[in-house]
C-alpha cells in the first residue's frame, strides 16, 4: 500500500512539473545584445530596402539593435554562407531571396552548402511582381497579341535580362516554357543595363521585375503587356495576369524570406518569426515597402519552409529544361 501510494505521488509530481519544464523550454526568447541582419547583395536594391524598413522596427520590438550587413559575391552565396557559418542562437539573420534560396542551388555545384537544410526557415518579409515589356516598335498592344507574333516568328524578337541565372533570365525561360513560344535571350551584366537597351530596342523584350521597369513604363518608353503575379498589380491595376490569359503556370514572384542558421531553437524561432509577422502586419512598415515597390508578405516558419520546397522543385525544372548555367 506504500509503495503505490508513493507511485501515485511520484507520477502526480512528475504531472504538475511536465508544464512548468515546458514553459521554460519553450518560454519566450529575448536577446541580450545586438542582431545582425546579413543582405547579400548591395545596399540600395528593393531586398536591401526591406531589410532596413524591417530591422528598423524590430529593433523597436526586441530591444536591441538590429544592424544590417550587405556582404555580396557569387551571386549571393557569399552573405548567405556567412549566416550558415554563424552560431545558431538568434544572432545573425539572413534576408534570403528566390535566387538565393531556391535557384542558385540548382546553378552552383561547389557552393558548399544547401539552404534547405543548412538554413532555419522564420518568416517570408516581401514579394515583387515581374512584368513583361516591349519597345514601342513591338507590333503588340496586349498579350495575346504579342503571344501571337511569337508563334509567327519563332526566335525572331530577343530578350534582356540581368545576366545568366537572374531572375529576368529565368522568369522568361518559365514564360518560354509555358507558352510553348521561342526568344533569343540576351545577358548583360545587371536588370539596369538590359532595361535601358529595351527602351533603346536593342532587344525587344524584357520581363524586369515591377519596382525597376514602372518609371519606363509610366513614361511610355516601353510598353507593358501583363504581370506575372497571382494577381493585378496596384501599381499598374489595368494590366492583365499572366493568369488571367490562360498561362497561370507561368506565374512566378521575387521575393524575400528571413532566415537563421540551421538548429536555431524553436523559441527563438517563433519569437523572432512572430515579431517579423507584427512589423509587416503595420501600416507604416507596408506604406514604406510599397513605395520600394514591394508588397509585405508574412508566413509562419512551416509555410516558408513548404514555399522554399515549392519554388525548388519549380526553378529547378526550369534551369534544367532550359538548359542553364552560370559564367
Amino acid at each position: 500500500m506504500s509503495a503505490n501510494r508513493i507511485t501515485r505521488r511520484s507520477i502526480m509530481a512528475a504531472a504538475l512539473a511536465a508544464p512548468a519544464v515546458a514553459r521554460a523550454q519553450g518560454a519566450a526568447w529575448t536577446p541580450t545584445r545586438p542582431l545582425r541582419f546579413v543582405v547579400p547583395f548591395p545596399p540600395g536594391g528593393a531586398t536591401d530596402v526591406v531589410a532596413r524598413v524591417l530591422a528598423d522596427r524590430m529593433q523597436a520590438v526586441l530591444g536591441q539593435p538590429v544592424t544590417v550587413e550587405n556582404r555580396t559575391g557569387a551571386g549571393g552565396n557569399v552573405g548567405v554562407e556567412n549566416v550558415v557559418r554563424s552560431a545558431p542562437d538568434g544572432y545573425s539573420i539572413l534576408m534570403g531571396t528566390t535566387g538565393t534560396l531556391t535557384i542558385n542551388p540548382h546553378l552552383y555545384t561547389n557552393m558548399g552548402f544547401n539552404p534547405a537544410t543548412d538554413l532555419t526557415p522564420i518568416g517570408m518579409a516581401f514579394a515583387t511582381d515581374h512584368v513583361l515589356i516591349v519597345n514601342p516598335t513591338v507590333p503588340a498592344q496586349n498579350l495575346q497579341e504579342f503571344l501571337a507574333l511569337l508563334r509567327e516568328r519563332p526566335g525572331a524578337l530577343s530578350y534582356g535580362s540581368g545576366g545568366n541565372g537572374s531572375s529576368t533570365h529565368l522568369v522568361p525561360e518559365l514564360f518560354k516554357m509555358v507558352a510553348g513560344v521561342q526568344m533569343q535571350h540576351v545577358p548583360y551584366r545587371g536588370s539596369a543595363p538590359a532595361l535601358n537597351d529595351t527602351v533603346a530596342g536593342n532587344v525587344q523584350v524584357m520581363l524586369d521585375q515591377l519596382p525597376s521597369a514602372l518609371a519606363q513604363v509610366q513614361g511610355g518608353r516601353v510598353r507593358a503587356l501583363a504581370v506575372t503575379g497571382p494577381k493585378r498589380s496596384s501599381l499598374l491595376p489595368n494590366l492583365p495576369t499572366f493568369a488571367e490569359a490562360g498561362l497561370a503556370d507561368a506565374q512566378a514572384t521575387s521575393w524575400g524570406a528571413v532566415m537563421g542558421p540551421a538548429g536555431m531553437p524553436a523559441n527563438v524561432t517563433e519569437r523572432l518569426s512572430a515579431v517579423i509577422r507584427d512589423v509587416l502586419a503595420e501600416p507604416a512598415v507596408q506604406q514604406r515597402l510599397a513605395a520600394a515597390g514591394a508588397d509585405a508578405v508574412s508566413s509562419t516558419p512551416t509555410e516558408l519552409a513548404t514555399t522554399m520546397r515549392d519554388e525548388t522543385a519549380k526553378w529547378g525544372r526550369v534551369v534544367r529544361e532550359a538548359r542553364i548555367t552560370v559564367n
